[in-house]
């Protein structure tokens, strides 16, 4: 039978096992979803569609919520097209630069690096296979922008990171 032999807790007491509880349940947490910008030349949708596939695949490791656009802009007017680009990055917290042999001659690739640094987000630079691409677009090399192969727990890594370390 249960007694009422005990003492009262203290209130630094009641404190310390709040903050206790509090780490137990964040340690056991699952890692937060990260809102992500994509930005890549034209020529390798298909590649970004494959990565955007393993993001979704509740078997992968790899885990964020896709915030780039799915088709280029229908316009001819940069303003526009600046203005539409810009609140999708507005949207993520880290920007994903996918670097090919493609990227440093894509005609919006280098702005979109540059106006996530502009707007406070993390940048990450992913590449496939052995090692990056020798040319890079200039923003990638000018701020120092962190390479990573496309392996899902480096690139989960780096998105988390940069996140927590936006500029």
């Amino acid at each position: 039978m249960g007694g009422s032999g005990g003492r009262d807790l203290s209130r630094y007491e009641i404190d310390a096992l709040e903050r206790r509880s509090k780490e137990t349940l964040k340690e056991g947490a699952q890692p937060q979803r990260r809102n992500v910008f994509i930005s890549f030349a034209t020529e390798d949708l298909a590649l970004v569609n494959f990565l955007r596939g393993q993001a979704k695949n509740e078997n992968s490791n790899l885990d964020f919520i896709d915030r780039s656009l799915r088709e280029p802009f229908n316009s001819e007017n940069v303003d526009y097209i600046r203005r539409g680009i810009r609140e999708r990055i507005r949207l993520a917290s880290v920007t994903i630069c996918f670097v090919t042999e493609n990227t440093a001659q894509s005609e919006w690739v280098d702005w979109e690096i540059r106006e996530s640094i502009n707007l406070g987000k993390g940048v990450v630079a992913m590449y496939q296979g052995e090692r990056p691409p020798r040319n890079l677009p200039s923003a990638i090399k000018e701020f120092g922008i962190q390479l990573v192969p496309w392996n899902q727990s480096e690139l989960t890594s780096a998105i988390n990171q940069a996140a927590e370390e936006r500029m």
